[in-house]
């Protein structure tokens, strides 16, 4: 980081974390976002977003992710790259630890995201983003008049199947137990469409196709027999994982580590902020993280200017 002292300092890169610090910058503070990876998240990693408003052809991930940059640093914000390894509270402002560097701000907010957990089967790294999924609502599109497959039996993945059968051709539910997991209703609502199938104690145990998706083999785990099921599109839903691992000291969490907050995305240290997929949302799009980002801005600001001595030395 260029300089030593910020107002606020923001980790992570994706769309939450610089739309808080495009919007603080343009408030007038000093700002630094921080990422140990390339500016815009997953939201990078995604090859092309139907959903995001304003762009109504549609727009590649990382081509928005350094459209964001840009609108963040024309205000001023600095956008860097760094490790953030331990953040301090001293003397009632924010030490932030950063690759041998220190750094210290009035604000500190959290945005480093989440990951979707793979299940490793073979192909499923080798076809993300031809096919491979992790995200009905983003890429569901996609696949419309086409075979599909939705991995898992939680809500997640339950709910998703029932959102991709109004557009995919069938939709093939693939679960390694015998019961779903997910809540009645959502059951009793994938049941009722008649292009949804289920392939129950059954796991995947190859992704095929060359240049993208085609199908996956499945074995069923009480009679061993291994079947192809054709299909354009899979979509996994084994899990997510907050990028949290640094950050469960400084803050609450719920179990599965997501950082818990309140209505202005401050966590349960005062001047500490979460915002984006690191949370506990309910949803996980580019545009819900953009609102955190904001809501978490326009909060701090507010604090700022009221209390402008507010830990300052």
């Amino acid at each position: 980081m260029e300089k030593k002292e910020y107002d606020i300092i923001i980790a992570g890169a994706g769309p939450a974390g610089l739309t808080c610090g495009l919007y603080c910058a343009r408030a007038g503070f000093a700002t630094a976002v921080v990422d140990s990876g390339m500016p815009g998240g997953q939201m990078a990693m995604t090859e092309w977003i139907d959903n995001y408003p304003g762009f109504p052809e549609g727009i590649g991930g990382s081509e928005l992710g350094e459209l964001m940059v840009k609108q963040a640093q024309r205000f001023g914000a600095e956008v860097t790259y760094g490790n953030i390894t331990s953040v301090t509270n001293e003397s009632g402002r924010f030490e932030i630890q950063t690759d041998g560097e220190t750094a210290l701000c009035r604000a500190f907010v959290i945005a480093t995201g989440a990951t979707p957990l793979e299940l490793g089967a073979p192909g499923e790294s080798e076809l993300r983003g031809r096919g491979v999924s992790y995200c009905a609502v983003c890429d569901g599109n996609f696949f419309a008049g086409q075979p599909v497959v939705v991995i898992g039996g939680g809500d997640s993945a339950v709910e998703e199947a029932v959102y991709l059968s109004k557009m995919c051709a069938k939709v093939t539910i693939i679960h390694r137990r015998e019961k779903l997991r997910a809540k009645k209703t959502a059951v009793e609502a994938a049941q009722a469409k008649q292009n949804i199938e289920f392939a129950l104690n059954s796991t995947v145990v190859e992704v095929t196709g060359d240049k993208e998706v085609t199908g996956v083999k499945i074995k069923n785990t009480v009679s061993g027999e291994i079947s192809d099921v054709p299909c354009s599109g899979a979509f996994f839903y084994v899990g997510v994982a907050p990028r949290s691992e640094w950050a469960r000291g400084i803050a609450d969490t719920d179990g599965n580590g997501f950082i818990i907050t309140d209505e202005n995305m401050e966590t349960s240290v005062k001047g500490i902020y979460a915002v984006g997929d690191v949370r506990r949302p309910r949803n996980r799009q580019v545009s819900t993280a953009v609102g955190d980002g904001a809501a978490a801005a326009l909060a701090i600001e507010r604090v700022l200017n009221e209390q402008p001595d507010r830990w300052r030395k």
